[in-house]
């Protein structure tokens, strides 16, 4: 069995071993991160293998961190990377470069047929009907995305959200709130087979998914990084945040927000929570501007997301694709009888 893991903003770490009689044998890790002593990698082959199969991620750590010489230096990985890949392995997971991916980039959606797109593409991923895709969202009217688990009437000003035509909508996901105006931010979602993250907890997995934007990004001038558990940020402040949903399907969802230029006083005005988080930072200036990516790149936002696809296209390779009209047919249709419901809506008054 053969696993991989790049470490999110770290290092390559690769696993081969065998199972006999639910015991792993054979084991053997490599990789292009740095270790010292050289007798510490001897200690983890030895340490892992006679640990059970089934071990969890947590036990396989503990045993790993245990073996390691008391002045072993580990740079670019750990003994939790090393565990995850081990799960990896033994779970058959996969990797980006597994799979012939799509890029959808096509024309504004309404924000109820944007949540029902979501729902549909992650599951037709997950039956087999399409191939692993990137979208990048396109909007014309404002939108306040609320998370699955999120309460309406905690997280936005009603009054507000109707002065400034603000249509409030429900996500399968969990997570924060998205404040959404054309041209203002820039949303992605993935769409792959449970067997990308297999292996992985919902932390490493939010990471990994979003590496190649963090390469990009850097690409582009940003010393942007990783902020577990969700966000993307700088030493300038956060860019944009992450949410996921696994479907039972054998599809994972994960999509992301982030600011290009954002009229921060609106924002605080139409979230209720939004007040809370800006007056924490100081932010109480008229026509202020949250605008990380538009102010730390100078591009347009058109360019922006160009970089982005070029990036993740150099990476692990992708074809334009659309959205078909069955899966329209199949979104209109959730819309229906879901995304434009009070009863979802509202799940959580």
């Amino acid at each position: 069995m053969h696993g991989e893991f790049k470490v999110p903003g770290g290092k390559l770490v690769v696993v081969d071993l065998e199972v006999v009689d639910g015991v792993i044998r054979d084991f053997s890790l490599a990789g292009d991160f740095f270790l010292e002593p050289d007798t510490a990698l001897a200690a983890i082959n030895a340490a892992v293998n006679g640990l059970p199969a089934d071990s969890d991620a947590k036990r396989m750590t503990e045993v790993i961190q245990s073996a390691l010489p008391k002045d072993a230096v580990l740079l670019g990985f750990s003994p939790e990377s090393v565990a995850t890949t081990i799960r990896r392995a033994l779970s058959s997971a996969t990797s980006f470069t597994d799979y012939k991916w799509e890029i959808i980039h096509g024309q504004s959606e309404r924000p109820q047929l944007q949540m029902a797109l979501d729902q549909v593409l992650a599951e037709e991923v997950g039956e087999g009907r399409r191939g692993p895709t990137l979208r990048i969202w396109e909007w014309d009217e404002p939108a306040v995305v609320i998370g699955s688990f999120q309460s309406v009437r905690n997280e936005v000003d009603p009054e507000n959200a109707a002065k400034y035509g603000f249509q409030v909508v429900r996500r399968i996901s969990g997570g924060g709130a998205m404040f959404m105006e054309a041209g203002s931010v820039i949303t992605y979602s993935i769409y792959a087979p449970s067997a990308l993250v297999q292996g992985m907890s919902f932390a490493d997995s939010y990471a990994f998914l979003d590496e190649w934007v963090i390469v990009a990004l850097k690409s582009l001038g940003i010393d942007a990084f990783y902020q577990p558990l969700n966000d993307i940020t700088s030493l300038k402040g956060k860019i944009g945040g992450a949410a996921q949903k696994r479907l039972g399907t054998g599809a994972v969802l994960h999509h992301v927000t982030m600011s290009y230029d954002m009229d921060g006083d609106k924002m605080v005005e139409v979230l209720r929570i939004g007040r809370e988080k800006m007056s924490d930072k100081g932010t109480r200036s008229a026509n202020k501007r949250v605008d990380p990516l538009r102010s730390q790149t100078g591009l347009s936002r058109a360019a922006i997301i160009d970089a982005l696809i070029a990036t993740f296209t150099k990476l692990y390779g992708s074809t334009p694709s659309e959205i078909t009209a069955d899966e329209r047919g199949k979104a209109e249709q959730l819309v229906t009888e879901k995304f434009g419901t009070d009863e979802w809506l509202y799940r959580v008054p």
